[in-house]
């Protein structure tokens, strides 16, 4: 499972840090990101991260938003610097989980936690 954690309401231009624990039954884990789903939209990458350390970021939060993973940990997390309203929405972290060798991984969310930005 995943478990999400460090949301929170802050002011414009703060900053705020979330972590993704995976835990279980996991044999290895491949790309691990962050979704955001705001009222009325539907939910949408924000910044990826492959096992190699590769990342992608959403446009908008290119230059402001850092993710980052320790293996050693199933961890992944997500630096918020210079937040804006338009950040607002529930934070979803997703893993690409393998239980086995030759065993097709499988897609995990976290329970989601909000993030309030205020203007």
């Amino acid at each position: 499972q995943l478990q999400a954690s460090g949301g929170g309401l802050v002011q414009a231009g703060g900053s705020l840090r979330l972590s993704c624990k995976a835990s279980g039954n996991i044999g290895s884990i491949f790309n691990m990101g962050w979704y955001r789903q705001a009222p009325g939209t539907k939910r949408a990458l924000v910044a990826r991260i492959t096992n190699g350390g590769t990342t992608e970021y959403e446009d908008s939060v290119e230059g402001r938003f850092t993710i980052s993973r320790d293996n050693t940990k199933n961890t992944i997390y997500l630096q918020m610097n210079n937040l804006k309203p338009e950040d607002t929405g529930v934070y979803y972290c997703n893993a690409q989980i393998q239980i086995l060798p030759g065993v097709a991984p499988y897609s995990n969310w976290g329970q989601g936690t909000q993030v309030t930005v205020s203007s």
